[in-house]
């Protein structure tokens, strides 16, 4: 095994060792359930916002982000925009809602919201099935990242993830997780932050054969229509934006605040954090443009950022470079399957076992199972496409349900039901259609961008049902909303969550 490979596999260990060791601290804290749910509703800001930058960065943020700029030039950038916009709309409209809604899971809120049986397993389905399919993503890129950088079977990967991830969910819940985050998303920045500055040191003292690539870096050989692309970046963005609304695993995270003012200082921090790490995968992919020219046009852009040192610097510092960027990766994919399954094992507990720690742990097995199934017969996506996917689907079928139940008095049941059942049909149909069909042109971005046209369709068959249909809003609302919107000194405190 050569010197690099060794390197390497030294620092993914490392990382993978530290995870674990934050779950035993965190199995000596975590005794009562609100440990294992929300870490007893005590995390601060600084904390909390440095675990959701932990866990939102996934493969896409790291590998992917990068991957983009080699493939699509400036056409990438849209991807870390809509990504840390996402959180804008969050901060917006839903983080200290949410906060004073005192719940555990999304289903959680839709019940205090909408009391039906029937709406709460409907909530808790998508939002299992929308975890399983953001696994995926990060088991395909544990297997990209251990390939690349040690040429050990991609298989390994996945394997390294579920082992690491399983012990530090059962072990300790929310409290273990929320302090793995945390420290994981400080690595991450790290990883990108040192080799960025050794390369544009580099790059900075003489290195002219550099500077006229880099000069046109940016430029692409995508013939596209305006109009379509115009379409696609809008629906791109408006998809990014407001699928982070959906995503169970990011919005859970705001139940650990101690109230709402708590929870809006936590996205103003987390602003800022996300805005620091983009700016580095963006500069990266922007040399590894101009370095390594060859990869832009191959199926392997999103090894670029793990290629990229060995092809400027040569010896141990290119072997070190590269090592600290594989840890990094591997940071990311941890931390965010992390998030995910605590997010389904929550859900899994809640729904069918009572609510128990027990169940919680079982959850956390039940989370692994299909992805672990799915990405060893799938290929995949590049890592940024698959979670762009995800998003659309999100922003499609929970997204539209959820601002509405916070900020819109009129919903019903049956309105939210059929709303979320439209999103997922349509968005899921119109994705798989836009990948099996050999289509061209604008019919095929529609299909494989449909957010543009699928959020407000289902905003208006929800608000259709809910004022139309024979089912008037549930006697409480008012209570609800109230409590939702005003600060916790004027509202009662919560009694049954």
């Amino acid at each position: 095994m050569t010197q690099n490979a060794l390197l390497v596999l030294g620092s993914i260990s490392l990382v993978c060792v530290v995870t674990i060791l934050i779950s035993v601290h965190g199995l000596r804290r975590s005794r009562t359930t609100r440990d294992f749910y929300v870490a007893s509703r005590r995390v601060p800001p600084w904390m909390n916002a440095s675990a959701i930058a932990g866990e939102y960065l996934s493969a896409a943020s790291f590998l992917g982000v990068a991957g983009l700029i080699m493939a699509f030039g400036t056409h990438g950038l849209w991807f870390p925009v809509g990504y840390t916009a996402g959180f804008l709309s969050l901060l917006v409209f839903v983080a200290a809602p949410l906060r004073r809604s005192g719940a555990y899971t999304i289903p959680d809120l839709m019940s205090l919201r909408l009391p039906s049986r029937t709406l709460r397993r409907l909530t808790a389905l998508l939002v299992v099935f929308t975890g399983w399919l953001y696994i995926i993503p990060q088991l395909h890129g544990a297997a990209i990242a251990l390939s690349a950088t040690t040429g050990l079977p991609g298989w390994l990967g996945p394997a390294i993830v579920i082992l690491v991830v399983l012990p530090t969910v059962v072990s300790g819940g929310m409290r273990s997780v929320t302090i793995a985050q945390a420290v994981q998303y400080w690595f991450k920045l790290s990883a990108l932050l040192v080799p960025t500055m050794f390369i544009l040191l580099r790059v900075g003292a003489g290195e002219a054969d550099f500077i006229p690539d880099l000069a046109n870096a940016f430029e692409t050989e995508l013939v596209i229509e305006t109009h379509v692309s115009t379409y696609r970046t809008i629906s791109l963005v408006a998809a990014l934006m407001l699928g982070t609304l959906g995503l169970s695993h990011v919005l859970v995270r705001f139940y650990t605040n101690p109230d709402g003012p708590s929870a809006r200082r936590t996205t103003v921090l987390l602003l800022g954090l996300l805005a620091g790490f983009y700016s580095l995968p963006i500069i990266l992919g922007v040399v590894a443009r101009a370095v390594l020219p060859e990869l832009a046009a191959s199926a392997s852009t999103d090894t670029a950022l793990l290629r990229l040192p060995d092809a400027i610097f040569t010896g141990v510092v290119g072997d070190l470079l590269t090592a600290l960027v594989a840890g990094g990766a591997f940071a990311a994919f941890l931390s965010t399957a992390s998030g995910l399954v605590v997010s389904i094992s929550g859900v899994v507990s809640q729904e069918f076992f009572g609510g128990t720690v027990r169940g919680f742990r079982i959850g956390a097995i039940l989370a692994m199972v299909l992805p672990i199934l799915a990405a060893y017969i799938t290929t995949g996506l590049a890592l940024a496409g698959a979670v762009a996917m995800v998003f659309t689907f999100t922003a499609s079928c929970l997204a539209p349900i959820v601002l509405l139940a916070i900020w819109w008095r009129g919903l019903t049941v049956h309105g939210a039901i059929t709303g979320m059942i439209t999103g997922a049909v349509v968005s899921l149909g119109a994705l798989i259609a836009g990948q099996l069909l050999e289509l061209e042109g604008f019919t095929a971005t529609v299909l494989q961008y449909p957010a543009l046209w699928s959020v407000p369709l289902v905003l208006a068959v929800t608000m259709l049902v809910s004022a139309l249909g024979a089912q008037r809003p549930p006697a409480h609302t008012e209570a609800v909303l109230a409590r939702l919107h005003l600060p916790e000194q004027v509202t009662e405190p919560a009694q049954k969550y």
